[in-house]
């Protein structure tokens, strides 16, 4: 299981990382902190256990530990901090909409996922605590923070809405995808070579051999093989020569040799063509609404992050080494999403 403390850190990124918080190094920030946020203080000893949480996922990954100085551990460092800065940012913000967790939301969240990933074991959540050299205080911390980032997505995004001309909008802009075409169901036989193709094809016409079992002994299509050559296949979608032939045969008739760019087939018709169709709009409308609303919450939680990133411009002072690096000019924010 991912941990919480990382679980959080992804969470986050997702949220802000993009472009990165405003803020200046200063000596104003104590010591023992990473940065200040509006008045909080970011202890270095957080910033160092989910330092130490990333070192322990990268071996329990087999994955080398980024070098001090180099670019990707860099990144990191800057990730970590950002994570808990944003982390802050997101709590007083939770505060401003009037957003409360609980001891007993954190306490209910936590035995969903004792239950999820350790059957309700609370010795196996422990010995994974003690293996990650966490305390239970600072996972409760993390479901608090992960709490609060769903709440805050369902409170910034409760009134958004998909009306019908939205839905019938998207349908018919994106008619194409709702389209299948003619199909039908094929079995056939792939050889390398025309002497074996020939071979092959003669038992079918002079004895009536069964054609799955020959496909099951002879094909040199690997994917086919077990399932006796059988395929479902739509106009358009096999090499322009196997597509002639199978959609022009009659059902169970077996064709000729063929030739494509693998090497020669025979191709029996199993079923009659089944004709091209479009799904309707009554049958994807529950779809299309539901794609379409995540789509907007996504959007509308993307303004207000970068919002939020506006009003804290000013507000979070980094220890000396510990301010984000400039944003790429040009970037844009990455959505989030309902946790």
């Amino acid at each position: 299981m991912t941990s919480p403390r990382l679980a959080l850190l992804s969470a986050l990124l997702v949220a802000f990382l993009a472009t990165g918080c405003g803020g200046s190094d200063s000596a104003e920030v104590p010591n023992d902190a990473v940065a200040v946020v509006n008045g909080k203080e970011i202890p270095r000893a957080e910033f160092d256990t989910l330092l130490g949480q990333a070192k322990r996922s990268y071996k329990a990954q087999d994955r080398p530990f980024p070098a001090a100085g180099s670019e990707e551990y860099q990144t990191l460092r800057n990730q970590a901090v950002q994570a808990l800065v944003q982390r802050v940012e997101l709590q007083q913000a939770a505060e401003d909409l009037d957003i409360d967790i609980s001891d007993q939301d954190v306490d209910k969240r936590l035995e969903q996922i004792k239950k999820q990933y350790y059957g309700g074991d609370q010795k196996k959540l422990d010995k994974q605590l003690k293996e990650q050299k966490l305390t239970l205080d600072q996972v409760k911390e993390d479901i608090r923070g992960q709490l609060v980032s769903e709440r805050i997505f369902n409170s910034v995004t409760k009134d958004v809405k998909v009306t019908g001309p939205d839905i019938e909008k998207f349908y018919k802009q994106n008619e194409a995808q709702y389209k299948q075409a003619e199909s039908r169901d094929v079995r056939h036989i792939l050889l390398k070579t025309k002497a074996k193709a020939e071979s092959v094809r003669s038992q079918l016409a002079s004895n009536g051999s069964n054609f799955a079992q020959l496909a099951r002994r002879f094909t040199e299509d690997m994917g086919s093989k077990a399932a006796g050559g059988k395929l479902t296949i739509s106009r358009g979608q096999t090499v322009s020569a196997f597509d002639k032939v199978a959609f022009a045969l009659d059902t169970n008739e077996i064709s000729g040799l063929v030739k494509t760019e693998f090497g020669f087939h025979i191709i029996q018709a199993t079923s009659d063509l089944k004709k091209a169709n479009t799904t309707p709009l009554k049958d994807v409308r529950d779809q299309i609404k539901t794609q379409l609303l995540q789509t907007k919450k996504n959007e509308t939680m993307t303004a207000w992050v970068e919002d939020l990133k506006a009003d804290y411009e000013d507000k979070v002072t980094y220890a000396a080494g510990f301010s984000p690096p400039p944003a790429a000019t040009g970037t844009t924010g990455t959505t989030t999403s309902e946790q």
